[in-house]
This record gives structure tokens, C-alpha cells and sequence, in this order.
């Protein structure tokens, strides 16, 4: 039997939303005042969900310290109090939230099966804002994923 398991995590981090392959003035038509030179910030909250067998001994999908330690070094550690810009992750990359998801995704599913065995990461959703959230993968239509409020534009 597969099962789902969702968890929350914070960090706050900055960037500016531009792209060196846009004018001055399509940046600002583009990000608006997400463009702003000296960047902003948010307090994202990060939602990693699990998938896997539950295991017959502890009926967990996995271990919940061992899932935190992943998630505390190969993102809280990494992006948290930083500007986005700046990360190696986003050398090529616009630091949109959309693109900071994709970032998180492969770095627990890169780490992930090193400690969880057949357990996998189903997907991750950030919260950038009450208004704003973005998921990667999107859950497939009537699976058990899609904890949290959904996303919005």
C-alpha cells in the first residue's frame, strides 16, 4: 500500500526577478516591481510530500528526523536568510518561485534515496506568499497528494 505524508518547513529568503535576456524596460513590463534592484524578500513555506510503502514494523512512510535532517541540509541550510541571485542554482536561472521549486525538488529527490530506501519525494509546494503558491510535479488528478490549500494566482 502506498501512502502520502506531508511536511512544513520556513525560510526566508531574497531575490530579484530579471532576466539578462530581456531589456530594462521588459523586465519591469514582465516582473513589475519584483524588478526592484535591490530585490525583496519572503518567508516561504515549503511543503514536501512523501510517497512509499508503509513500512510493516513503524506504519510510517519514513522516518520523520531522518526526513528533516535531508530537508535541513539540502535546503534550509542552503537558501535560508541568502539572496537567490546569488545561489549557484540560479546561475541560468530567473529565481522565480516557480524555478526556486524545481530547484528544491531536485535537490531532496537527488538526496532522498540515499537514506529513505523506496520511499520518494511526490512533490514539493512553496507558499511565497497568502495569494501565491507554486507545486512541482503537479499531483495527478484523484491522487492522495495535493496536501495544503492548492495553488493560487
Amino acid at each position: 500500500m502506498k501512502a502520502y505524508f506531508g511536511r512544513r518547513y520556513m525560510l526566508s529568503a531574497s531575490h530579484r526577478l530579471h532576466s539578462e535576456h530581456l531589456s530594462a524596460e521588459q523586465n519591469r513590463a514582465t516582473y513589475g516591481k519584483c524588478n526592484n534592484p535591490h530585490g525583496h524578500g519572503h518567508n516561504y513555506f515549503l511543503e514536501i510530500v512523501v510517497g512509499g510503502p508503509l513500512d510493516e514494523v513503524t506504519g510510517m512512510v519514513c522516518d520523520l528526523v531522518e526526513l528533516d535532517a535531508c530537508v535541513r541540509r539540502e535546503v534550509i541550510e542552503v537558501f535560508d536568510h541568502t539572496n537567490l541571485n546569488l545561489h549557484e542554482d540560479f546561475r541560468d536561472l530567473v529565481p522565480t518561485t516557480e524555478n526556486f521549486n524545481i530547484v528544491v525538488h531536485r535537490r531532496l529527490t537527488a538526496a532522498f534515496p540515499l537514506a529513505y530506501g523506496s520511499a520518494e519525494i511526490a512533490s514539493v509546494r512553496i507558499e511565497e506568499t497568502s495569494n501565491n503558491s507554486f507545486e512541482f510535479p503537479v499531483p495527478a488528478p484523484g491522487t492522495a497528494q495535493g496536501f495544503g490549500k492548492g495553488s493560487a494566482a
